[in-house]
Order: structure tokens, then C-alpha cells, then sequence
């Protein structure tokens, strides 16, 4: 196989930004063309990034492209990915891969027709300080994980995306849309999910934007904003998962886990970087030593200061995996798995029962110093 792959990326919204600007840092891919529903957003990314706009059937037919990526709104991951698979590319999706179970392995079974690969966002989990929380519990250094907490809680996407309805329709929601950062990364630190059950809300029916350019619509609510989940894994861990846009103001850690040796406290998943801490049974809470890990070097700017910034790189470790023959660690497998996590915490929180996991996976490989070392240019 070539050891470059050709890319595409149909939806030129905000995140393609996110894609366009990063993909050079990597290897093993070069976007060649781009697509999206409006002509002249498509034809704005080409300009500014160097390739091609074109239709998105164009897209699908381009002999160039081997595989693209599905930057469209969450309702429409599915029917936009099936549409890529049959045109006989691969498929790299941004999160939620789908919004049903059912639809995950319909893609699961034309990928497996076509012979093709799935992958999907998030990457975030592939963050340094995310491996090195990963290293930490694989060397055993705070014994086995049997419990931790998880929290993800503000206000709402209203008060800052510029249209954010479709966050509370089908689809959307704290769980749809942020649970894939949380359930991603205790995958890649604990395994697989075993039962599932919650407690979901909302706290109203419309919401106000105050964001620009919609700064005073109604918007409908559809979906639960306020969610409260039970994870039980395979391992025997127990985790309590805490997702709202109900919730103003908060002091609530984003992770932390808790061995039998002692306790580790994991930041943001949203994130490629941040402070991992730990205490062993003295209790003192320590941050642990920076081991320079390429994808956790601040490489942007934001209102909170420098931060590490690497998305792609769950492509970028597609693409290689393709190159060499080996498991992607965003693979098909673990987000059809997560899918299955938040679907059946939303159908816990409409049934008032436990819900057992259909599907499993197994942890992705480890990304340690030199593995990241050789995903990037």
C-alpha cells in the first residue's frame, strides 16, 4: 500500500478548521479535496487550505481519494458514512460515529463487505496526559481500579456556538455529544463496559440563545440535558458519570480514579493535555512528572493559555494502521462499543433499569513517547 493515503472531508463547518490546520503535522495522510452541502463554504476551505472543492458526489468518485472524513451533523453520520463505504473509501467520523446501535453495525457489516475501515473521533484520549494516566495504571502504581467519579457539567452550548439547535434534538445532548471524550478515555484506561443505568432530565423545554448570530431565538428541547449514569466494566470497576447543560457552576474534578494502592486524578478528556495527579495510600496528592509526550507539548494558544492540540491524530494513527497492517486505536470496534454505552444510559434513563452491553472491545494499544513520535511529519 502507498504510505500516503489521499483525503477528503465532506462538511466544511468549524471543525474542518480543526482538520485542515493539523493534518500537515501528521504522516501517512495529505488532504486532496473537500466537500460540503453549501458550495461556497467548500470552495472557502479549498482556497484557504490548498485542495480541491468539489460536489459531493465529485467527492465519492474521486479515484484520489482512499479515504474521508464525516464532518456532517450528528443525524446525518450515518447516511453520510454508509454513502462513502459503498463508494469503496474508508471512513474516518467525527463523534457520535452514529446516534443507534442498529446503524453501527450496519456500517459494521459494509465495512466488512467492502472490505474497508471505520474509524472515529475522539482522539483526545491519545493526549499525553491521558497515556501517561494510561502508563500509570498499567504499571500498577495505584493498584487496581475499582471506583472513580467522572463530571462534565456547565450552563449550555447556547450561550457560545453559532447555532446550536441540533445539540438539543436526537442526537444531541451532554451524553451524545461530550460523553464520547469520558467514555473514550476510560476504554483506553479501564476496558470495556459491562451494565449501564441512569437517572436523565431537563431542566426546560426551550432554551434562549444568546449567542451570535441567532441572539434571541427559541429553541425546542428534545433530549435529556441533565444525566446521571452508573458505568460498570468488565474489570469490575464502578464509575459514576455526571453529564449536564443544566448545571451553572460546579467543583467537581473531571476524572478521578481510585485503586486499591491509591488514587489518580485524570483532567479534561476534552483535552489533549493537562496535569495528571496521584497519591498513593499517604494520601498526599501529587502531580505526576511531565514525560514529554509529543501530543501533550502546548502547540496553541486560548483564553485559558497555552494547550495541546493534536485532533487528527486519531486519523493520522488510521492511516497508518492501514499502511502497516495493524488494529487503529480509533477503531470501528470501541466506537460501536461507546455508541452502545451512551444509547443504552439514555434507554436506562427512559426504562428505570439496568441495561447490559451488547457489544464489547478491547483497550486500544497503548500511545507511548516513540509510537507518537512516528504518527507525526
Amino acid at each position: 500500500m502507498a504510505k500516503e493515503l489521499g483525503v477528503g472531508i465532506i462538511g466544511c463547518g468549524n471543525i474542518s478548521t480543526t482538520y485542515f490546520s493539523l493534518a500537515p503535522l501528521f504522516k501517512g495522510l495529505k488532504i486532496l479535496a473537500c466537500a460540503d452541502l453549501n458550495r461556497n463554504a467548500a470552495e472557502l476551505k479549498a482556497e484557504e487550505y490548498g485542495a480541491k472543492a468539489q460536489s459531493i458526489p465529485e467527492l465519492l468518485a474521486n479515484n484520489e481519494i482512499d479515504v474521508i472524513v464525516n464532518l456532517t451533523i450528528p443525524a446525518a453520520h450515518f447516511s453520510v458514512s454508509k454513502a462513502i463505504l459503498e463508494a469503496g473509501k474508508h471512513v474516518y467520523s467525527e463523534k457520535p460515529l452514529v446516534l443507534t446501535l442498529e446503524e453501527g453495525e450496519e456500517l459494521r457489516k459494509v465495512a466488512a463487505e467492502k472490505k474497508l475501515s471505520v474509524g472515529c473521533a475522539p482522539d483526545t484520549f491519545l493526549g499525553g496526559s491521558h497515556q501517561l494516566a494510561r502508563k500509570y495504571i498499567d504499571e500498577g502504581r495505584v493498584g487496581r481500579i475499582t471506583s472513580g467519579t467522572c463530571h462534565v457539567m456547565s450552563p449550555g452550548m447556547e450561550m457560545w456556538h453559532p447555532n446550536p439547535g441540533f445539540f438539543f434534538v436526537a442526537g444531541g445532548g451532554p451524553i451524545l455529544d461530550l460523553g464520547p471524550y469520558y467514555i473514550a478515555n476510560l476504554i483506553n484506561l479501564l476496558g470495556p463496559v459491562k451494565r449501564v443505568a441512569a437517572l436523565t432530565s431537563m431542566a426546560n423545554k426551550t432554551r434562549t440563545i444568546t449567542s451570535q448570530p441567532l441572539a434571541g431565538q427559541t429553541i425546542p428541547v428534545e433530549t435529556p440535558t441533565n444525566i446521571h449514569a452508573l458505568l460498570e466494566f468488565v474489570s469490575g470497576a464502578t464509575i459514576t458519570l455526571s453529564a449536564s447543560w443544566d448545571v451553572w457552576s460546579h467543583r467537581h474534578a473531571n476524572m478521578e480514579l481510585y485503586g486499591t494502592e491509591g488514587s489518580l486524578y485524570v483532567p479534561d478528556p476534552n483535552f489533549f493535555g493537562g496535569v495528571v495527579e496521584a497519591s498513593g495510600q499517604n494520601k498526599d496528592i501529587e502531580p505526576l512528572d511531565d514525560w514529554e509526550h509529543p501530543f501533550g507539548i502546548a502547540n496553541q494558544d486560548s483564553p485559558q493559555g497555552p494547550r495541546a492540540n493534536y485532533r487528527t491524530a486519531g486519523l493520522a494513527d488510521m492511516a497508518m494502521a492501514l499502511i502497516e497492517g495493524r488494529d487503529a486505536r480509533c477503531s470501528l470496534e470501541r466506537a460501536l462499543h461507546g455508541i452502545d454505552v451512551m444509547t443504552s444510559i439514555l434507554k436506562s434513563g427512559e426504562e428505570g433499569r439496568f441495561i447490559d452491553m451488547t457489544t464489547t472491545c478491547t483497550q486500544p494499544a497503548a500511545l507511548g513517547i516513540e509510537e507518537a513520535q512516528k504518527l507525526l511529519r
